[in-house]
């Protein structure tokens, strides 16, 4: 693998576990009422929190986990238990309405006094761990040790794709006053509901794989590693 195949694999990687096209409904419910400008300075601020996030995990590897004496099996537990809890949630029917924006009917000249707000209430647990979750930080983790060995044009690789992929997802939440138009609101209920019981499955297959590597023997490869040959 050289840096320009770490940085592609990279930003596929963070794309498709940041998910932002799948988040659209959450944050299309939590901007509702917004001005173009307002939800723009809302996503900017989302991802660019999002970029510093994971270019700082990328930046320390494993030296932070490492500080606070915490396996990546212990991380990959904890952050599966907190992702089931939210993809439980996000099967409630009033799931988008936790989400509701409290600020509708506030100045649209205010752009950014209500991305400080939105920004504040989205940080927990749409950013994190929603958006990041266990397994965007253990991919920066284990590509950031790649990189080491590789060398520096694979770390400057790794700091591209982390960018890119902040700049995708904001294009992709810039887009969310057409494409929640068109889903509408019973359309945007569904695409939340099978999100939280993918996410639930996800966060299960975290538990696993974590339960798997403290302690070893205790599950079967074929459950934690199910298609095996997909990943060739």
């Amino acid at each position: 693998m050289d840096a320009v195949d770490l940085g592609v694999n990279l930003f596929v990687a963070l794309f498709a576990l940041v998910d932002p096209i799948g988040n659209i409904p959450i944050f299309a419910a939590a901007t509702a009422g917004a001005t173009l400008r307002q939800r723009l300075s809302v996503a900017a601020l989302i991802c660019l929190f999002a970029g510093v996030f994971l270019a700082f995990f990328f930046l320390t590897g494993l030296g932070l986990l490492q500080f606070f004496g915490i396996s990546l099996a212990a991380f990959r537990i904890a952050g599966g238990i907190l992702l089931l809890l939210l993809g439980l949630d996000m099967t409630r029917e009033d799931f988008l309405k936790s989400f509701a924006d409290t600020d509708v009917g506030s100045d649209p000249a205010d752009v950014r006094g209500y991305a400080r707000r939105r920004f504040q209430r989205l940080v927990v647990p749409f950013a994190i761990p929603l958006m990041i979750g266990p397994g965007a930080i253990s991919t920066i983790i284990i590509q950031a040790g790649e990189a080491t060995k590789i060398g520096p044009a694979a770390t400057a690789a790794g700091y591209v794709a982390i960018a890119a992929a902040a700049f995708a997802t904001f294009l992709c939440f810039a887009l969310t006053g057409p494409i929640s138009r068109i889903l509408g609101e019973v359309g945007m209920s569904i695409v939340v509901r099978v999100l939280g019981l993918i996410l639930c499955a996800l966060a299960i297959q975290f538990i696993l794989l974590g339960l798997s590597e403290a302690i070893p023997g205790m599950i079967s490869s074929v459950v934690t590693t199910p298609y095996p040959d997909a990943a060739h």
